[in-house]
């Protein structure tokens, strides 16, 4: 099921979420609707935050992203209870949007390479590295899990000059392809 993806302004993007078990309900069919949801809106990425849910789970898949001769460098993976380890490598800049900010894109410092310790579908332990685009998306879904969005670790400037677009998504002045749900505006 394609669930609507919560835009700028709703709470739940601005929350620390908080681990699962093995036992959280539906967890293979949450897995499902997420990746459905994530096709449809054409993203490479989904955290549970951006479908209203205070969980630490994302899903990614660069392989769409990638050239067709690197499509085996690119992933498709779950990530659960996912906690940074270690980031390193230069800091590098690279144009990012999210689904729930959509029409519009930032350039993004970020460290080439980030290890997280996960838990994949079936609650095995991971402890891996990731660089490249693998890791831009990880640390950009990670970040949903810690209620950071995209926009705060933008320049002060270009935060400043996309500051009513921002407020018009907030608003739900936003024409996109897939279901959105926004803020209650008092």
């Amino acid at each position: 099921m394609i669930l609507p993806i919560y835009a700028y302004g709703t709470k739940i993007l601005k929350k620390e979420c908080r681990e699962i078990d093995r036992n959280y309900k539906d967890l293979s069919h949450l897995l499902d609707n997420m990746w459905e949801t994530m096709y449809n809106a054409q993203g490479v990425g989904l955290a549970a935050p951006q479908i209203g849910l205070d969980i630490r789970l994302f899903v990614v898949d660069t392989i769409q992203a990638m050239e067709p001769d690197d499509k085996d460098k690119g992933i498709k993976q779950v990530f659960i209870n996912a906690w940074k380890i270690e980031e390193d490598g230069n800091n590098m800049p690279y144009e990012e949007g999210c689904l729930s900010i959509p029409n519009i894109r930032a350039d993004v410092i970020r460290p080439e390479t980030i290890t997280l310790e996960y838990m994949d579908e079936e609650f095995n332990l991971h402890q891996k590295t990731f660089e490249g685009i693998n890791a831009r998306v990880i640390q950009h879904e990670y970040d949903h899990t810690d209620g950071i969005l995209f926009t705060e670790k933008i320049a002060p400037l270009k935060r400043r000059l996309i500051k009513r677009k921002l407020e018009g998504i907030r608003k739900g002045e936003v024409q996109v392809e897939y279901r959105m749900k926004f803020a209650r505006l008092k």
